[in-house]
């Protein structure tokens, strides 16, 4: 990888935690629970399988007891969401992964324990919905896999909006990341992760190996480094 972690390291800095941006409305406990238990019936009973395609295959908030790799036809990875929170700020905004509608999408899918199956739902919503027009993006693919194919919950597909910026070319979305940092890292840091746990797992995403190169080339401009 030319994204590395001394790269990643220049990318990070201090910023304060803004609060909840006051433009969107957080979910009330009473939406939580009603689309926690929305997702539980639409699980009905059968094993409940997550795809995850992020932070999620880096950073899972679920106890897992089974993954293998999966393949969800239809989808594919986008830095396509424009944020100002988490991994960037009002000032300098950054973009956050979803999946957006063509192509295809090569993640793992975990299998989650059968205990308190509620629970783990209710933490998933908490951690990537923050609002109940979010949980629009939340939904059921197929998807394909070794053991044929499966039914999974996935986060952040198809999403739409004023925030979705579609189209952008990857020069362009490799200057937003190498730049983008909040009180929760930044968008650099995101990205190498997300490349790194992949390649770990056997799985090559060809744009984000071409991003990872580009974002590691604009840190050393923005730095002044010599090209490695």
């Amino acid at each position: 990888m030319a994204l590395t972690a001394d790269l990643v390291s220049l990318s990070l800095r201090l910023e304060a935690d803004p609060g909840p941006d006051p433009n969107r409305v957080p979910l009330s406990d009473g939406e939580l629970q009603a689309l926690s238990e929305r997702l539980y019936r639409e699980a009905a009973g059968r094993p409940l399988w997550i795809f995850a395609y992020g932070s999620l295959i880096w950073k899972p908030d679920f106890d897992a007891v089974e993954w293998q790799h999966a393949r969800a036809r239809g989808w594919h990875r986008s830095f396509c969401l424009q944020m100002t929170r988490w991994r960037a700020t009002d000032a300098v905004p950054g973009l956050m992964m979803a999946l957006d509608q063509g192509g295809q999408c090569k993640g793992v899918a975990y299998r989650l324990s059968e205990e308190d199956r509620m629970g783990q739902i209710r933490r998933m919503i908490c951690r990537e919905i923050g609002t109940i027009t979010d949980s629009s993006f939340i939904r059921w693919v197929p998807i394909e896999t070794p053991q044929g194919p499966l039914r999974a919950l996935v986060f952040w597909a198809g999403p739409r909006g004023k925030r979705v910026l579609r189209g952008l070319p990857l020069e362009s979305v490799a200057e937003v990341l190498a730049r983008a940092c909040g009180h929760m890292g930044s968008c650099a840091e995101y990205l190498y992760l997300t490349v790194k746990h992949l390649e770990e797992k056997g799985i090559r995403d060809r744009n984000l190996w071409r991003l990872q190169a580009l974002v590691a080339e604009e840190i050393r401009r923005i730095h002044g480094l010599e090209a490695a």
